[in-house]
């Protein structure tokens, strides 16, 4: 993959720091889909993708994995496909099992990964897999809420204890201080959410914004390493 335009900015030496470098995205819908490929153009030469998901109707307007051709198929697969057609060099792990407590260890057994994305919706999943990485001493770097929001985004990484105006993290934070976990690094929306009934609303532009702000805060992670 030509990465020229890149290294006029971060240099041969930053490019090749994210072409040795192996990120874990757990949960690969609209966030976690939109942040993989933005990774992956970026130059980073190594995924483990896990989520247990099929791609449905409802993906379309918001997922990167979601065409009507791929209704049905593991989110995974597709997206696996996707990144090794914008680099066929990449290394891509595929894994379609739902994070829990009892297969984290397995999930993660033999893994290199220097960073763990966390995109996934549910809370408990969400928990389980933050304070593991907390336990075990992996870095992990979190997605807040990017739903019931269709302003001009403003997403910014930030600390689970300062956040606001954010209903996902404000049960991550009192979960996490009941565990004594002191600090954890989000991406979060300051825009206040509309109450919706039922199912969440999303639109095309928000994940992808939220994804932005993920893939520069790794990016940025490692090449400063």
């Amino acid at each position: 993959m030509d990465t020229s335009r890149n290294e006029i900015l971060i240099g041969s030496d930053g490019q090749q720091k994210l072409a040795r470098a192996a990120v874990t995205i757990v949960g690969t819908g609209g966030v976690g889909g939109a942040v993989a490929l933005l990774l992956c153009r970026a130059g980073v030469g190594r995924f483990r993708l896990i989520d247990f998901d099929k791609v449905s109707p409802s993906n379309i307007n918001r997922q990167a994995v979601a065409f009507p051709e791929t209704i049905g198929e593991n989110k995974v697969d597709v997206l696996k496909k996707i990144i090794n057609k914008i680099n066929p060099d990449a290394k891509v792990d595929a894994i379609c099992q739902r994070v829990c407590g009892d297969n984290l260890h397995n999930l993660f057994e033999g893994g290199d990964s220097e960073i763990v994305i966390d995109a996934i919706d549910s809370v408990s999943d969400k928990l389980e897999l933050i304070v593991f990485c907390k336990q075990s001493g992996k870095y992990i770097i979190s997605a807040m809420g990017a739903g019931n929001r269709f302003d001009i985004p403003n997403f910014q990484l930030t600390d689970i204890f300062k956040t606001h105006d954010d209903g996902l993290a404000k049960i991550v934070r009192k979960k996490l201080r009941e565990k004594g976990i002191q600090s954890l690094d989000v991406v979060t929306s300051f825009s206040k959410p509309i109450k919706s009934q039922g199912v969440v609303g999303s639109i095309s532009y928000y994940p992808v914004a939220c994804a932005t702000v993920l893939a520069a805060a790794v990016v940025n992670r490692i090449i400063s390493n």
